[in-house]
């Protein structure tokens, strides 16, 4: 397959047979442009125009070129929307001429190499979708998406040269992690950016980037998506028939039972980050406690729970929501009555004499009451 792509490459890009074809199937970005494309494409998904400004000029200080810029901002209105895609574009032109007015004008780089006139944007485009998903896909449902994904997104867009295939699945995980409720679409594409050459290495560097732009959801939700497709994920693998999930039971969580109601299951991912996952048994639930000096994250990965804080209407976990527990705020979480349920866990904002305190128990009476 990487052979009869290489070849459609050179077709499109008008080259004769002594040239050296570029190959589609490698990030072209050094590391440190890898870094400010992660974060140009997840702030556009989000659509934070102020941090999106400060990682564009972040990427033009690490040499990307303008049109580069253009084609990743260009590329996720098939993502993100027009209206995110459109907005983006607008703060590019303003970082541009402010460069430019600061004598700093970045480099325009090379446009795309114009198509032939006989160019079949469903045919290549059909051969590009297949190596991505790694199998022929058709989305019978609905013929007219089948069409668009195969003749515009992999056919139109992702024929034009400016960026490589590789270097455009980089840009769809890192936008894709910056949005909730995706997460099929996100794991898709991480197995989909590997097979378009992107390295593990690389997919580290996207998580690595948006926790080093303080993207701490995101960045959880990517390394989620790159630990569940199992990749160089070993240790990641169903531990029990009845969970259907890629993620880790771990140890009976013995130290913190007698605050919890019902089984719940300790995995520690990351020692140095704190990051674990925590599986609730089926009508599982922590009491209610308080963090003090700390923000906890939790983003359901499998099954189906309940988060709730005092005072207000308890929100239903599904794989992909990701809650930020506020410091000093009463709350509980836990699995529905009829689903095993999991989520990753960690603190972020952590201050000095951090403390979790425990409370009472969530009560049969209030705990019935949910839609489980």
């Amino acid at each position: 397959m990487k052979t009869r792509l290489l070849t459609i490459g050179i077709v499109l890009c008008g080259m004769v047979a002594t040239t050296k074809a570029k190959d589609m199937n490698k990030v072209t970005f050094n590391e440190r442009q890898a870094a400010a494309v992660t974060a140009i494409a997840c702030n556009e998904a989000r659509g934070d125009q102020p941090s999106l400004a400060v990682a564009l000029n972040e990427g033009f200080e690490a040499g990307l070129t303008v049109n580069q810029a253009k084609e990743i901002l260009s590329q996720l209105y098939a993502y993100t929307g027009f209206p995110r895609s459109l907005n983006a574009l607008g703060t590019l032109q303003r970082v541009v001429a402010e460069r430019t007015a600061q004598g700093k004008t970045p480099a325009e780089g090379k446009e795309s190499t114009p198509l032939p006139e006989d160019y079949d944007a469903l045919k290549l485009g059909t051969e590009v979708q297949t190596q991505l998903t790694g199998m022929p896909f058709n989305y019978a449902f609905c013929p007219a998406e089948d069409y668009y994904l195969k003749a515009h997104l992999f056919g139109d867009i992702f024929a034009r040269d400016v960026l490589t295939h590789a270097d455009r699945e980089l840009v769809t995980v890192s936008a894709l992690s910056g949005l909730e409720g995706v997460e099929p679409q996100l794991k898709a594409h991480v197995a989909g950016a590997r097979n378009m050459g992107v390295t593990e290495q690389q997919l580290q560097g996207i998580v690595a980037a948006l926790r080093a732009h303080r993207l701490e959801a995101e960045a959880l939700r990517c390394e989620a998506a790159v630990a569940a497709t199992g990749a160089g994920s070993p240790d990641l693998k169903p531990q029990t028939s009845s969970l259907n999930s890629p993620w880790p039971i771990g140890e009976p969580n013995a130290a913190f039972a007698r605050y919890f109601t019902g089984n719940s299951y300790l995995a520690i991912l990351n020692d140095k980050t704190g990051l674990c996952n925590v599986t609730f048994e089926p009508g599982c639930r922590n009491n209610w406690h308080i963090h003090h000096g700390a923000v906890q994250m939790l983003i359901c990965v499998s099954g189906r729970g309940w988060y709730q804080e005092w005072g207000k209407e308890p929100v239903e976990l599904r794989p992909g929501v990701t809650i930020a527990v506020p410091e000093g705020v009463k709350h509980w979480h836990g699995a529905a009555r009829d689903s095993w349920m999991q989520h990753l866990t960690y603190h972020t904002a952590v201050q000095p004499g951090s403390s979790n305190e425990w409370l009472e128990p969530v009560s049969d009476e209030a705990y019935d009451k949910l839609k489980n």
